[in-house]
């Protein structure tokens, strides 16, 4: 089954494709840096080091003041955690089989 997105079209997938084809830290750093602002790189660093918090059930207060985020983002990745597309739990299950190699 193929997964349908609402983001779906072409300048997406040739971005998705793009990011696909990095093959290293420096060249993921080499062209974020180049493609989006250090405030929006910050932003979504920021967004997934909250979902890691919020997976290891630590409190809203405790997220705010690791990571600086707002109650507003820590709800917005909480809801998505739990009714979004699965994403971050994606994400964090393939770092966390990372972390267990």
């Amino acid at each position: 089954m193929t997964y349908k997105s609402k983001l779906k079209g072409e300048f997406i997938d040739s971005l998705f494709e793009a990011i696909m084809l990095l093959e290293s830290e420096e060249e993921c750093y080499r062209f974020f840096e180049d493609i989006a602002t250090i405030s929006e790189l910050k932003a979504l660093g920021q967004r997934l080091e909250v979902a890691k918090m919020l997976e290891r059930d630590c409190t809203y207060t405790e997220i705010a003041e690791t990571t600086g985020a707002s109650t507003a983002t820590i709800s917005r990745v909480k809801r998505c955690l739990n009714y979004g597309e699965d994403g971050y739990k994606l994400v964090l299950s393939k770092l966390k089989d990372k972390e267990n190699k």
